[in-house]
């Protein structure tokens, strides 16, 4: 993790967060925002960073990001062209190596029709760092299979507890094989880049053998595009939206798809405080909802819902 983050950091922040960087497992996110502290987040909390690269909670003590800074980070994660990367700064993210994902914040630039053509200014960057852990689903994958067959599954998550993570690892694993049933074509729709990780294409992450990755589309034309040339068994996206993904979901199960999805939600009945959600609720859409929480101990499953919503697994946290 050191090498692939550390090649796109420039001049004195470099020096400061390699002590950071070294601390393997723990990062989740480092805030450069001029003109204020340098931030880190971990499974532990917040943290702010010294110039020695000693974490602190004392704001005081923390280094400040300065304008000259962040330009020269800039350049160093864009190669000194911010043209090359004008698609991806108008998704307000870049990919690089490694799975990770700097997100960017500053001015937009709008085209005539309101959409977003760019962004200029850059004011802040999010280094969001990719997590892959491997056989974090092993626990739920006989509760997802019946007959060796996987089930229509939606993953319901909040913030911080794994979502994304435990979306791969099931991805991996029933693209592989596993003790439950053979591999099966996976198609994914990765539109924020971050079940698959991929650079120029790329997967960085371990999605499986028989995975297809559809990098940064919209899910909505995505899951259309896999259908028609990939003929996935299963198709997995991330952070189901609005009504267009909903209906989406619906066409890929007609077409005889099974589906994976990941949902922002406490548990399965905040979803039907959504109209939109509430139908797939009813309609029986997916067969198993996989309900994740944030413990004191850190992310897990907080229980597994069968089709009628009954429990197949609770936590006994």
């Amino acid at each position: 993790m050191t090498d692939s983050i550390s090649m796109f950091l420039a001049g004195e922040i470099k020096n400061v967060l390699i002590p950071v960087l070294r601390r393997e497992g723990e990062l989740e996110e480092i805030r450069l925002r001029i003109g204020k502290p340098l931030l880190v987040k971990r499974h532990a909390g917040e943290a702010f960073v010294t110039k020695e690269g000693i974490l602190t909670t004392n704001r005081k003590e923390a280094y400040m990001v300065e304008e000259r800074t962040l330009k020269e980070n800039l350049q160093r994660l864009c190669k000194d062209s911010l043209f090359a990367y004008e698609d991806e700064l108008k998704q307000g993210y870049i990919s690089i190596p490694g799975g990770h994902r700097v997100g960017l914040t500053g001015q937009i630039v709008q085209n005539e029709d309101g959409s977003v053509r760019t962004m200029k200014y850059i004011n802040g960057m999010n280094i969001r760092i990719s997590h892959e852990i491997k056989g974090v689903a092993d626990k739920v994958l006989p509760y997802l299979y019946e007959n060796g067959r996987v089930k229509n599954t939606l993953l319901i998550s909040p913030p911080g507890a794994g979502k994304t993570t435990m979306l791969r690892d099931i991805v991996r694993q029933v693209s592989d094989g596993n003790a439950y049933g053979k591999g099966i074509c996976v198609g994914v729709v990765d539109e924020r880049s971050e079940i698959a990780g991929c650079y120029r294409g790329i997967a960085q992450n371990d999605v499986g053998i028989r995975t297809d990755v559809l990098d940064a589309c919209p899910k909505v034309y995505g899951m259309m595009m896999l259908l028609r040339s990939m003929a996935p068994s299963m198709i997995a996206i991330d952070e189901l939206g609005g009504v267009e993904d909903v209906q989406a979901l619906r066409k890929a199960s007609a077409c005889g798809a099974g589906l994976l999805a990941t949902i922002h939600g406490e548990d399965v009945e905040d979803l039907r405080k959504k109209p939109y959600l509430r139908e797939v609720l009813d309609m029986g859409l997916f067969s198993r909802y996989l309900v994740l929480k944030k413990f004191a101990s850190g992310p897990g499953v907080k229980a597994v819902y069968g089709r009628n919503f009954e429990i197949c697994y609770e936590s006994s946290e």
